[in-house]
């Protein structure tokens, strides 16, 4: 079972630790003497799908020797402009250099999307979760 602990640190800043202890600040500072931004608490859920997603395609391409570097990946999220600001669209675009086999690239993240990546199929399928991709020179 997963489990997080979330601490408030002041008003609207938060602290949020996963399973193993690593923390992200959440939310915004209202002291003057401290400002701060944190992460967006919506903007959490792109990073848990792109990070999710690009896990389960670096151990694929590695299994199937493809040879990569500058991996990146885009998320984008199109929200409803009412509270409670759902989700309506996300997408993931894969970015990478190097000799990879353009087919072995596109059965990884299908393979991600479709099957391994448990917060893709946590929010499918009211959300639909698209990708594409580029291989960079």
């Amino acid at each position: 079972m997963g489990s997080i602990i979330l601490r408030q640190v002041e008003h609207h800043m938060l602290v949020a630790s996963d399973s193993r202890g690593a923390s992200i600040v959440i939310g915004l500072s209202q002291d003057p003497e401290f400002p701060g931004l944190g992460a967006k608490a919506s903007d959490l859920l792109l990073m848990a799908v792109a990070s999710c997603s690009a896990y389960d395609v670096i151990e694929i391409l590695a299994k199937q020797r493809q040879e990569y570097r500058d991996f990146k990946v885009v998320c984008t999220g199109d929200q409803l402009s009412e509270p409670p600001y759902t989700f309506t669209s996300i997408h993931l675009h894969f970015s990478l250099r190097g000799k990879i086999v353009p087919e072995k690239l596109e059965n990884a993240i299908q393979l991600s999307v479709h099957k391994y990546c448990s917060v893709v199929n946590t929010i499918r399928p009211d959300t639909p979760v698209t990708h594409d991709f580029e291989i960079l020179p």
